[in-house]
């Protein structure tokens, strides 16, 4: 792969324009308003025509002279960003209000009608004046380099420093009012009650998203910026839940998926599209790859985030459905030990609900060992089989002391909570119910590391464990 100094322009650019998305897209997922992202890049479309438009008439109309006209766009890009933003949540909210319209339609219902306004603006206008659709949509970052400006013995492309400008102020404006969109965000309600006016830091947070994605619009293109808004934010919050560290992260992901992006961009088409015979195909848009990049990124880390990912969930389903699994079959043998008059060498099997898993999990955490008369318990297996079944029947008591239940109903609810009874919770059942003997069922309860029952009662001549389950 050739790497050019124009290649590192791309990847500044992109990431800078990146990583100034993730910041206000932070706040856009921890609101819940991601749909909120996608409305602005689609409204800013009309912003932007206008924008260019008031620009080009007061060039010709001599108000201004070139050089001044990238500073009057500047201001320009301000002033309809806040009109954008505060606009978009205002007739959004209206909309609710008074068409009794749910959020999520009535934003639908702006944000496309103005992407249309857009449209039409951008083609009706496309052969009198300079301005692409396919640039507004998709973005041309290979362009950048096109568009400079010297900064002592440096010449900078443009976008980069207006990128890099909303970068600083999005994060500046995080320094300064950390506080308040942090409650704002998780708790309105609160924020109000405290003075913090939500609904202000609302259109704030609009505005300042607008501002971001207009700047952005010129680097990366409009679909593009729906993705570096919501994409980096959402990653990041499959890694961590402290927020100071999801802003960190999200900007990480955003750096990592420019240059990752423009990389794949100029390599992976190639590899790909070259041995099946389309040797035309040499690379592809950065804009898009970037995006791609970032998706890819979330989805790995959707699988293989630590606490949230999908194989870490399903690794922890795994070990609970075993412990239960092996809990089953430890209950199962102990109260076969227990059994009244049973010659303990008689042969005996695992119970038929416990699988092969199960079976190898319990060897493998020394709870049974194999005799020649079938499975049985080893000393540490048995200690956790007294502490299940005494958690178990300590459980039917409680149940039977305070709800008026049949005995052929309280086997199945303990059955579950048995599971989740450690000593602490059992010693207090077993205070509460003032330190019982037997179950209701006239089963002993197995004594605790720190208390036994008044008197040892004998199990019930008559008590079948097969039905009773305790």
């Amino acid at each position: 792969m050739n790497w050019h100094v124009y290649d590192t322009w791309f990847v500044l650019t992109g990431g800078i324009a990146a990583m100034a998305c993730a910041v206000p897209g932070v706040w856009l997922v921890l609101r819940r308003q991601s749909l909120m992202g996608d409305a602005l890049s689609h409204t800013a479309l009309p912003g932007i025509v206008v924008s260019f438009l008031f620009g080009q008439w007061l060039l010709k109309s001599g108000t201004i002279a070139t050089s001044a006209l990238p500073f009057f766009e500047s201001i320009l890009l301000v002033v309809i960003s806040v009109a954008v933003g505060v606009g978009t949540a205002v007739l959004t909210e209206l909309l609710q209000r008074t068409g009794r319209v749910e959020s999520s339609a009535a934003l639908g219902v702006v944000f496309t009608s103005l992407f249309a306004l857009g449209l039409f603006l951008v083609r009706l206008l496309a052969d009198h004046t300079d301005l692409d659709a396919e640039c507004v949509l998709f973005g041309h970052l290979e362009l950048v380099v096109l568009d400079t400006v010297w900064i002592g013995p440096f010449e900078i492309p443009r976008a980069c420093l207006t990128n890099g400008a909303t970068l600083l102020l999005n994060l500046g404006l995080v320094w300064l009012f950390f506080k308040e969109l942090q409650v704002s965000a998780f708790d309105p309600a609160m924020a109000n009650s405290l003075g913090i006016r939500s609904r202000w830091i609302h259109y704030g947070t609009m505005s300042v998203t607008a501002l971001t994605v207009l700047t952005a619009f010129q680097t990366v293109g409009s679909i593009i910026v729906v993705g570096l808004l919501v994409v980096p934010a959402a990653t990041a919050l499959l890694l961590t839940e402290r927020l100071p560290r999801v802003i960190l992260l999200s900007m990480i992901v955003a750096a990592a998926s420019a240059l990752v992006g423009h990389m794949l961009a100029k390599t992976l088409p190639m590899r790909i599209f070259v041995p099946l015979g389309l040797t035309n195909v040499q690379d592809a848009g950065t804009s898009g790859m970037i995006a791609a990049t970032a998706g890819a990124i979330f989805l790995t880390s959707l699988l293989v985030a630590p606490q949230k990912g999908l194989l870490a969930k399903g690794l922890t389903q795994l070990q609970l459905s075993l412990k239960m699994a092996g809990d089953d079959v430890l209950g199962a043998l102990y109260r076969l030990e227990e059994t009244p008059g049973r010659d303990l060498g008689e042969p005996h099997e695992y119970p038929t609900s416990a699988s092969w898993l199960t079976r190898w999990y319990l060897r493998i955490r020394r709870l049974t060992t194999e005799t020649a008369s079938g499975p049985v318990l080893t000393s540490s297996g048995r200690a956790e089989a007294k502490k299940l079944v005494r958690a178990h029947r300590l459980w039917e008591s409680y149940m039977q002391k305070h709800f008026e239940l049949p005995e052929d109903h309280l086997h199945a609810p303990a059955h579950l909570v048995e599971h989740f009874l450690d000593e602490e919770l059992q010693e207090k059942l077993f205070r509460e119910l003032d330190a019982p003997a037997n179950d209701p069922h006239g089963r002993n309860i197995p004594a605790g590391a720190t208390s036994s029952p008044k008197a040892d009662g004998a199990p019930a001549e008559n008590s079948d464990d097969t039905n009773s389950g305790s």
